[in-house]
């Protein structure tokens, strides 16, 4: 990294993420290249964002045409993109039963919404899951269960109680009639791309509505095809079941920041006038970015395209140091059998490709849904050499 560069960010910024990796200072599809010319492939996506990569024509042409028309309005007033995006987000989530949604700039802001949601339901306890992660903000760190993360800033928002990730008995003894709702992940990211039991978000669906509580699926991370379909927990769910809550953010605009919260039939109508807000949420240069996202996914394919490269990978990267490797379309977790997940991460970076250690022994994968086989098959090549110098290092 660029020691001039690297000295001006330890100056100016807070020490939040630690010393940066890279420099970086262009991009191109799944491509991403440092202040010293160096080109890597990005297995990372910027955290599962980067949904059409980097530079992609139809995103820079999308916001270049609304930034140069309306680039923002506040929400006193409607703009076409921010009601377009809205219908589509309601067709893609199969609302059949109506529903509405709240544009917001993160998926943190986007869970805060959700939150805040809930609360007019009249009750105030929600269950979550260990090793569920939901933002950073105290209404959503409230819901995070990871204790290094939460003891900080505690006392947080009550009224949370957390539950075994999949252990529908757990799920069933702590919801009652005076739960709000149940908040899950239909595939843990944070926590090393963690898939539930077979089954399970149907028992969540059962048990909340047995009590009259809300089912708010988090698809922050695993939404907008970044499973192979629009959203993870449509192939978990039969046909025609819904949840009442979900929310989405991270690819749904590109890199262009975006989140949604979507509410289905009558939780649609909890949030009124005075309930929430927000400035920026919602803006037509946002708008326009997530609808050509949008747009590209259908027209190019990338739902395929992210199940047939995805499951390249996962046979790919199999290997007598990996224990498991699990996942749908390009959302990929790695175990290993030694704790050298951040030494893996180290040495790939050292032969071109940007990797991500969950934990001790957990690598994930979210790239750019438009990598193709060629760039998959490079990674898999070079895995071999990638684990041996991790283990020797």
């Amino acid at each position: 990294m660029n020691d001039v560069l690297k000295k001006r960010y330890a100056a100016s910024l807070m020490n939040t993420f630690g010393p940066p990796k890279l420099a970086l200072v262009r991009g191109e599809g799944s491509e991403v290249w440092d202040t010293d010319g160096n080109r890597y492939l990005d297995f990372l996506g910027g955290i599962a964002v980067n949904a059409l990569g980097h530079g992609h024509p139809a995103l820079v042409s999308a916001v270049t045409q609304q930034l140069s028309t309306l680039g923002h309005v506040s929400n006193f007033f409607a703009t076409e993109p921010q009601v377009a995006l809205a219908e589509r987000l309601l067709d893609l989530v199969a609302a059949g039963t109506g529903g509405k949604v709240f544009f917001a700039n993160s998926g943190t802001e986007a869970n805060e919404a959700a939150l805040k949601l809930t609360r007019r339901t009249g009750r105030t306890h929600v269950v979550a899951m260990e090793g569920g992660f939901h933002g950073r903000t105290m209404g959503a760190l409230a819901l995070t269960s990871k204790a290094a993360y939460r003891e900080p800033f505690e006392p947080l928002p009550g009224g949370v109680q957390f539950v075994p990730y999949g252990d529908v008995d757990a799920l069933a003894a702590a919801v009652t009639d005076e739960t709000a709702a149940v908040v899950v992940e239909p595939v843990q990211g944070e926590a090393g791309v963690v898939e539930p039991p077979a089954g399970y978000l149907e028992a969540v669906r059962r048990i909340t509505a047995e009590h009259g509580a809300l089912m708010w699926v988090d698809e922050v991370q695993t939404g907008m095809g970044r499973t192979g379909t629009w959203f993870a927990h449509t192939a978990q769910l039969p046909e025609g079941v819904t949840p009442d809550v979900v929310t989405v953010a991270k690819g749904l605009g590109g890199g262009i920041p975006i989140g949604a919260c979507i509410a289905l039939g009558d939780a649609s109508d909890l949030l009124q006038p005075g309930h929430h807000g927000t400035t920026f949420g919602g803006n037509p240069v946002a708008t326009a970015a997530a609808l050509a996202v949008i747009e590209t996914i259908e027209k190019d394919d990338l739902l395929g395209n992210a199940t047939r490269v995805g499951e390249q990978l996962r046979t790919g990267l199999a290997h007598e140091h990996v224990t498991a490797v699990r996942g749908s379309g390009l959302l990929i977790g790695i175990d290993l059998d030694a704790e050298i997940a951040p030494q893996v991460v180290e040495a790939a970076q050292e032969a071109g490709f940007i990797l991500n250690a969950t934990g001790p022994r957990t690598i994930r994968l979210a790239p750019p849904l438009v990598l193709t086989r060629e760039q998959a098959a490079e990674l898999v090549e070079a895995w071999p050499a990638i684990l041996a110098k991790a283990a020797a290092s």
